[in-house]
């Protein structure tokens, strides 16, 4: 479904980010598993420093985006915010009480098992990379990272979808493999799974809209660090 700034669910998302993080800003998440049950939704933009201000974080505690405003219900987390969606609406989460668990497992791997180390990369290569501790930290992470790969990829196997069918835990898995971009080669599964996932008609809607809303403009602080960041070695 289209952004539609009538909608009974609004979400939260930035104007603007590098174009490193295109893509992969967590509101990208919740606008796939909306666009996989039907729903419309509004967007609201906001500048970069926004989120740190009283409003926003009257619905984020910490700053961050994205949140979901569905009627009386604010939300946050794109996991929690995934997972509602999928309870709320037909279309994503399986019927059995069995297959649901297995949902919820992926998704728990996917944000508490997978995600932290390919963030601590990210860190390490990216936001603070001109940090003295970086490049120590950097073997370190990338072996936590190819166990957890190397671990999941025996997991799936030839199957198709982690979950038994595609669902909200298949979502936040290839949501957060798409991270991973460039470290899937030796585990050609895990990649034709990730293409698999993003072949999917509802994500090329939910990215399309995604990039569509940067229209912003980026803060004086990003351009004194990409001015640091050109300056390393």
């Amino acid at each position: 479904m289209p952004v539609d700034p009538a909608a009974p669910i609004t979400i939260t998302a930035f104007d603007w980010v590098p174009d490193f993080a295109k893509g992969q800003v967590r509101d990208l998440r919740v606008r796939w598993a909306l666009e996989e049950v039907g729903q419309p939704y509004a967007v609201r933009l906001l500048p970069q420093g926004a989120q740190k201000q009283p409003p926003h974080r009257a619905r984020q505690p910490f700053g961050q985006v994205p949140t979901l405003e569905d009627g009386d219900l604010t939300l946050f987390e794109s996991g929690a915010i995934v997972w509602h969606i999928a309870e709320r609406f037909p279309g994503l989460m399986p019927q059995a009480p069995s297959a649901r668990a297995m949902q919820l497992e992926w998704a728990f791997a996917a944000l508490n098992t997978l995600e932290p180390p390919l963030m601590d990369h990210a860190m390490a290569t990216l936001f603070e990379a001109e940090e003295p501790w970086s490049a120590p930290r950097l073997p370190g992470i990338l072996a936590r990272i190819d166990e957890r790969l190397q671990a999941a990829s025996d997991r799936l196997g030839t199957a198709d979808w982690f979950g038994g069918d595609f669902g909200p835990g298949d979502l936040l898995m290839v949501s957060v493999l798409r991270m991973a971009d460039g470290m899937l080669a030796p585990y050609p599964n895990l990649a034709a799974y990730v293409a698999r996932g993003t072949a999917r008609d509802a994500f090329g809607r939910a990215l399309d809209d995604h990039i569509a809303g940067f229209t912003g403009a980026p803060p004086p602080e990003y351009l004194d660090w990409e001015r640091r960041m050109s300056d390393q070695p």
